[in-house]
């Protein structure tokens, strides 16, 4: 217990110390991520070898967890003789990075082209090679107005009961009105340092259906 606790306490202590990135290094994440998505938008095979050995990529469906090569060879359809994969355009990417530079966290708005605004996080590694990404996280950036309809969408596509709607009840006058236009929450804070490199998992789950993301 003693041990677990005087990790934790050096775990904070770093973390207290990391910051967003140098210019020039965030330069270098900028260019390495940048180019990865060009490679899926051009639907280039070493997408994937920018990647960790170990590394993992998330995707919207609850299903989509895939380690590295079983990833590779998912996405061989989506890329052998295509003209393109999946497009992504980063609007805007936040860097952080260790003291040591050796990990690097961000996280990213984009635009993408067939599910509109989408919001990603990610960790990279450096390495004598350069960087590859242990992890990459992507979700759908739903506004906070219409989230609710969003997730009787969900439960239904799911077979999950769907509760009836409840009978709208006035707002006092002194609460603001939600806008349907609100931005998603987790854009509206400062992105979290993650605490660790995420492990990965010990084995990828078959999506049940093809992602919409892609």
């Amino acid at each position: 217990m003693k041990s677990l606790i005087l990790a934790c306490c050096l775990l904070f202590a770093g973390l207290a110390h990391a910051a967003a990135a140098d210019p020039v290094l965030t330069q270098q994440v900028n260019a390495f991520v940048d180019g990865w998505h060009d490679d899926a938008a051009h639907a280039r095979m070493r997408y994937f070898d920018k990647m960790a050995p170990d590394g993992v990529y998330i995707g919207t469906d609850r299903g989509e967890l895939w380690q590295r090569d079983a990833f590779r060879e998912w996405g061989r359809k989506y890329f052998e003789g295509k003209g393109a994969a999946w497009v992504f355009h980063a609007t805007r990417r936040n860097v952080y990075a260790a003291p040591d530079g050796a990990l690097i966290w961000f996280d990213e708005l984009l635009d993408t082209e067939n599910m509109g605004h989408c919001m990603a996080s990610g960790v990279i590694r450096r390495t004598g090679a350069g960087f590859e990404i242990v992890h990459y996280q992507l979700s759908l950036a739903v506004p906070n107005g219409v989230a609710k309809g969003v997730i009787d969408l969900v439960k239904a596509a799911e077979g999950a009961p769907v509760p009836p709607a409840a009978t709208a009840t006035a707002a006092p006058a002194s609460a603001p009105a939600t806008s349907q236009a609100s931005a998603a929450a987790s854009t509206s804070a400062t992105p979290p340092a993650p605490t660790a490199a995420p492990a990965a998992p010990a084995a990828a789950p078959a999506p049940a259906r093809l992602p919409a993301s892609k």
